[in-house]
């Protein structure tokens, strides 16, 4: 690595491929583990002595710390190479540790398969996590693997990548060829690792077909009848940014005037949950899957997001929400440095929390299979009662519900009343409707409120 290479890397921060250290670490095992993640993954490139926010601390290397170095390496199996260098930066050393995507994956430090999982490195722990990355060791990830058809500098697109750059806060100081490198995007030979071609491409279609979206508009609460279907081809960036337009142009929208400003104009649905939902499914879509492509499907009560591959077995259904394991560690890791992802594993935490903050149903999602978000547009209270409740309450409990609805303050003895049944029959028919997860009490008996969920019943 040259001096020019190293100021570039760090101007880059850290990310999928780059990791800093401002010191090395007292545990062998630590520092054995960020190496072994990045040859378990796309390979990657360790700085240290570089601190967090990119400053250079410097090391002291001597022959004792390159024993320790080599002891570091002899914790990782199977055997790997990597290659080191230091280099001296305003005074100061800095070691590089370069890392290749490992041919006999998966490695293991201390019987441990470590991997990256966005820009920081996870031990997998469960059996069933093990189970799958075993089964995958070599089924490459998609986004990883070269698209030998692809032939660099012909199918390249120089915009699209300088958007990046720019997008990334990466200088363009280095030639190109080597900004690939650095971002373990080159796949050697002319071709370009599969997620590169997703994002640089001048025709990413050429290569693979299936990476669409399709946005449609149904007349309804089904499939029967189509008012509009558009696909939409490109790089995974322009087909995010069509399929927000498309769903800006076909909602409703609400208008808030503040003060003597200019009224703001805010979609039915919050704009941002639908950012993460797309974001979502281009980066952890399966790629390999070509009978299916990202859909987009606006129905009247409802609007459908979803791509091919179900939750990856990684991930346990109870941990959904809370970790994030993708299916193309590479595509989210560049989407990460254009801003596109604030944080592993917080996007679904967000699309829950802008629904609630719009006051409209908790998003359902589906994950056998095809992965599916559902994001219900402003409630008809009756429609939605009618469409999801209905199969499954008598009608005493379509009463309550309809005077909760109207009062969320209203008492038993009140509901007894005006229902004309004991408060015995109308404990009995709450207790049904909390069953079923579409009511809940929030607070004190006397001081609290209902709260109806808007949701389907039995998800």
């Amino acid at each position: 690595m040259t001096l020019k290479e190293l100021k570039s890397l760090i101007a880059q921060g850290e990310g999928y491929n780059v990791e800093f250290k401002k010191s090395i670490p007292s545990r062998a095992s630590e520092l054995a583990e960020e190496i072994c993640a990045f040859t378990n993954a796309a390979g990657g490139t360790l700085l240290i002595g570089v601190d967090d926010k990119g400053k250079i601390a410097g090391i002291s290397m001597d022959n004792t710390e390159r024993s320790r170095l080599q002891h570091v390496l002899n914790c990782i199996e199977p055997r790997i190479e990597v290659s080191t260098s230091e280099i001296t930066i305003d005074a100061k050393t800095v070691l590089c540790i370069e890392c290749k995507s490992g041919k006999e994956k998966p490695y293991t430090v201390s019987g441990s398969i470590i991997v990256r999982n966005g820009p920081n490195s996870e031990k997998i722990t469960s059996v069933q996590r093990m189970r799958d990355f075993f089964q995958q060791s070599d089924r490459i990830f998609f986004d990883e693997a070269p698209c030998k058809k692809f032939r660099y500098p012909e199918d390249f697109d120089n915009d699209a990548f300088k958007h990046f750059l720019d997008a990334s806060g990466i200088q363009h100081t280095l030639p190109q060829h080597i900004l690939l490198d650095n971002l373990q995007l080159s796949a050697g030979k002319g071709q370009l690792k599969n997620g590169g071609v997703l994002l640089f491409a001048k025709d990413p279609q050429k290569f693979y077909e299936q990476a669409i979206t399709r946005c449609l508009m149904f007349k309804g609460t089904n499939k029967t009848y189509i008012l509009d279907d558009k696909v939409f081809t490109g790089n995974l960036i322009r087909q995010y940014t069509k399929a927000l337009g498309y769903l800006q142009q076909k909602l409703n929208l609400n208008y808030i005037i503040e003060g003597s400003g200019p009224r703001l104009e805010v979609l039915e649905i919050p704009e941002e949950a639908f950012r993460e939902g797309l974001i979502n499914a281009l980066c952890h879509r399966d790629y390999y899957e070509k009978g299916a492509v990202t859909h987009v499907e606006i129905f009247d009560d409802r609007v459908e997001i979803s791509n091919p591959g179900g939750l990856v077995n990684s991930i346990a259904r109870e941990d959904f929400g809370k970790k994030s394991f993708s299916r193309n560690p590479l595509i989210f890791g560049l989407l990460q440095r254009m801003d596109f992802v604030e944080k592993v594993g917080s996007g679904i935490t967000r699309i829950r929390d802008e629904m609630q903050k719009a006051g409209l149903p908790a998003p359902v999602f589906s994950l056998e299979g095809i992965f599916t978000a559902k994001f219900y547009r402003p409630v008809n209270f009756e429609q939605f009662m009618e469409t999801y409740w209905v199969p499954f309450i008598n009608s005493m409990q379509c009463s309550i519900l309809r005077e909760i609805q109207r009062n969320n303050n209203i008492s038993k003895r009140e509901l007894s009343e005006l229902i004309k049944l004991s408060k015995t029959g109308v404990d009995n028919h709450i207790a049904r409707l909390k069953e079923l997860g579409i009511l809940e009490r929030e607070g004190s008996d006397r001081a609290g409120y209902w709260k109806i969920i808007y949701k389907e019943v039995g998800r």
